[in-house]
């Protein structure tokens, strides 16, 4: 039934993975969770150039973003990649290279979380290259969004891997966060850090006026999504999510540039595709320099939506804070997500992270 957990889910012996990988209704193989481990005060953090270059301009944000994590109790370091002036073509480095340093700090057993520093182009051109068995063997939260979300999808699907749809270093920690009101950044702060090393389930992710009902209803399933045009593009690769993965699912997703007919095109090709007919509900975040929504444009961001979906009766909630438009609300991919939409709220019904390694570990 549609919002509860399947019954023929199989357990897992590893504590930092949940119950199941099996579909109880089609017996489709579907990801076994796989959480990173918590995070404990004076754990190490690295800021990665996962895609894009980092301009001279921005090296300012890496720095705020250092100030940051740090306050949030973690130690903090730079990768070699994230250096000014450091380019290959529009990337930071060329895809191996960057899938290289990745796969270094996936195989460091003192690196605890990897924060990209910004977005970009260039996470397609390493997709085969990741170290998938560093990850099973050593879980850790991964941070960003934008092209970024490639990674979580990707990783969901090849290992289980909780990726975090979440804030980055240079237009995150470092840009969006430091123009929030201070009781903005507090709150945000104690949710990272709560999200990050605790191994509770956070509740009820805080409200703000700009969360939109755009189809009443309610319901639970597993959170799912990124950027839209990289859900589309994970899907045309062989590491795509099977569509066993979308049932029951509550789908996510943002956009930034292009047309507001380009986000219509992509929702009709997750329609084509089957994964409307799935999801049990849908939440959308702010959109942001989308040519064709500004203020009083037709048709309306919500419009498009409810045009797509048709008459399929699932909940929409709309003009959420992830992604983008920032500062961002952290959406953990695979974590089971309670929705409510005409109440506003979304809810983080279990925890992300996993319980941490026991101090003295040789896997520490």
């Amino acid at each position: 039934m549609l919002g509860e957990e399947d019954p023929g889910r199989r357990k897992s012996n590893d504590p930092a993975k949940a119950t199941g990988d099996t579909d109880a209704m089609t017996g489709a193989a579907r990801p076994q969770l796989l959480r990173p481990r918590a995070l404990r005060p004076g754990d190490l953090v690295v800021i990665a150039a996962l895609s894009g270059p980092l301009p001279a301009a921005c090296e300012p944000n890496v720095e705020r973003a250092v100030v940051v994590l740090e306050r949030m109790g973690f130690r903090v370091r730079r990768a070699p990649l994230l250096e000014v002036g450091r380019r290959h073509w529009w990337s930071a480095a060329t895809p191996a290279e960057i899938a290289n340093e990745l796969n270094g700090l996936l195989r460091d057993p003192e690196v605890r979380a990897i924060i990209a520093s910004d977005g970009g182009q260039t996470a397609l051109g390493y997709l085969d290259l990741i170290d998938v068995e560093a990850i099973r063997a050593d879980p850790k939260p991964i941070l960003g969004y934008s092209d970024i979300s490639l990674l979580h999808l990707v990783l969901y699907a090849r290992a289980g891997l909780v990726g975090f749809h979440a804030d980055m270093a240079v237009p995150g920690f470092g840009g969006h966060w430091q123009s929030a009101p201070a009781a903005r950044r507090a709150e945000l702060e104690k949710l990272y850090s709560r999200l990050l090393t605790g191994t509770a389930a956070i509740g009820a992710l805080p409200v703000s006026p700009s969360w939109e009902c755009w189809r009443p209803g309610r319901a639970e399933g597993r959170l799912i999504g990124g950027v839209i045009n990289r859900i589309v593009l994970a899907q045309a690769t062989r590491f795509a999510l099977p569509l066993e993965c979308f049932d029951g699912a509550v789908l996510f997703w943002e956009e930034m540039g292009g047309l507001a007919s380009h986000v219509w095109s992509y929702l009709q090709v997750m329609r084509h595709s089957g994964i409307l007919d799935r999801i049990s509900g849908m939440v959308v975040g702010v959109p942001r320099e989308i040519s064709g929504l500004e203020p009083g444009a037709s048709p309306t961001l919500s419009e498009m939506v409810l045009d797509v979906l048709g008459d399929r009766d699932i909940p929409v909630l709309g003009n959420v804070e992830f992604g983008h438009a920032g500062p961002n609300l952290p959406m953990p991919v695979g974590i089971r997500v309670g929705l409510d939409a005409q109440q506003r709220t979304l809810s983080l019904l279990e925890p992300a992270m996993g319980p941490r390694i026991p101090q003295g570990s040789p896997t520490r």
